[in-house]
C-alpha cells in the first residue's frame, strides 16, 4: 500500500524539528493524519502547514508544554474533537545537558527526568484509554541509546531514557492482549539541534574544530558517522505499521552499531 496508515491519527510530541519533524514527515508521506505538540506555537503551527501542503493530509500543530498533564490531555481532547482520537502515540519530547555528575543540582535532576520521562508518561496516559477502548494502538517511545548504556556528563539523561525503556516494557506487558503495542527507539548519535548544541560545547570548551568535533561524536558509531533523523523517522514509521502487530516491548537501537 502507498499509504499505510491511511486512516490512522498520529499524536508526535516535540514534533517542530529534528527527529520529531522527521518522524512527522514520514507519518504524513505513509497517510496518516497528525497532530503535532511543541511549545513554541510559531514554530509547529509553521511544521504543521508545510506537511498538510506536501502530502495532503489533514495537519495540526498545537502549542503544549509535553510535561504539563493539562496541558497534554487537553490536546488530546481537541485533536479528538476535530477528527478522532489518536491511535499513534510517538514521545519525541526531550532534551539533555552536559552537566558532570557532582555539580548536577537537585533542580537540574528534576527537569531533566520531566521532560524526558514524566513527559512519556503523561502522554500514554492521556491516549491508553481510547485505544483500549477501541482495542487498537501503537505507541512508540523515543529513548536513546542513553538508555541501553552510559555515558559521562549525561546522568540525569540516561536515568531518564533507562527510565522510559523500563515503562515501555512494562505497559507492553499491561497492553499486550489489547491490541495496543508499544516500543521504544533508541537513536544514537543523531544531526540534530541537540547534538549541534553539544558540539558548540565541544568547540567552546576544548578550541577542537568544528569537524574535529563531529569526529569525536560521530567515533562512537561504527559507521563513524551521525544518525540521520530520516533513518530514525524509517524506525517509528515502521513501528507505527498496522502489519507491526507482534512487535512489542522492545528496544531498537538506530545507532550504526554502537549497541549490540
Amino acid at each position: 500500500m502507498s499509504k499505510p496508515l491511511d486512516g490512522q491519527h498520529a499524536l508526535v510530541t516535540g514534533a517542530s524539528r529534528g527527529i520529531g519533524a522527521a518522524v512527522a514527515d514520514a507519518l504524513a508521506e505513509a497517510g496518516a493524519t497528525l497532530s503535532l505538540t511543541a511549545r513554541n506555537n510559531t514554530d509547529i503551527i509553521e511544521v504543521a502547514q508545510a506537511l498538510a501542503k506536501k502530502h495532503g493530509v489533514a495537519v495540526t500543530g498545537y502549542a503544549a508544554d509535553a510535561t504539563d498533564a493539562e496541558q497534554v490531555e487537553a490536546t488530546v481532547r481537541a485533536a479528538t474533537a476535530a477528527g478522532s482520537a489518536p491511535t499513534i502515540l510517538v514521545n519525541n519530547a526531550g532534551g539533555a545537558d552536559s552537566i558532570p555528575f557532582l555539580k548536577e543540582t537537585r533542580a537540574q535532576w528534576d527537569h531533566t527526568l520531566t521532560l524526558n520521562l514524566t513527559s512519556t508518561f503523561v502522554a500514554m496516559q492521556a491516549v491508553l484509554p481510547t485505544m483500549v477502548e477501541a482495542g487498537y494502538g501503537r505507541i512508540i517511545n523515543m529513548a536513546s541509546t542513553a538508555g541501553l548504556k552510559g555515558y559521562a556528563y549525561v546522568s540525569s539523561y540516561c536515568a531518564a531514557k533507562h527510565g522510559v525503556i523500563g515503562l515501555t516494557r512494562a505497559t507492553a506487558l499491561e497492553t499486550a492482549r489489547k491490541g495496543i503495542t508499544v516500543n521504544a527507539v533508541c537513536p544514537g548519535y543523531t544531526d540534530t539541534p541537540m547534538v549541534a548544541d553539544a558540539i558548540d560545547k565541544i568547540v567552546e570548551k576544548s578550541g577542537r574544530t568544528r569537524e574535529e568535533a563531529i569526529a569525536t561524536i560521530a567515533a562512537t558509531n561504527p559507521q563513524q558517522r551521525l544518525v540521520d533523523p530520516a533513518e530514525v523517522a524509517a524506525a517509528v514509521l515502521w513501528l507505527a505499521l498496522p502489519s507491526s502487530s507482534s512487535i512489542t516491548g522492545q528496544s531498537i537501537a538506530v545507532a550504526g552499531g554502537e549497541v549490540m
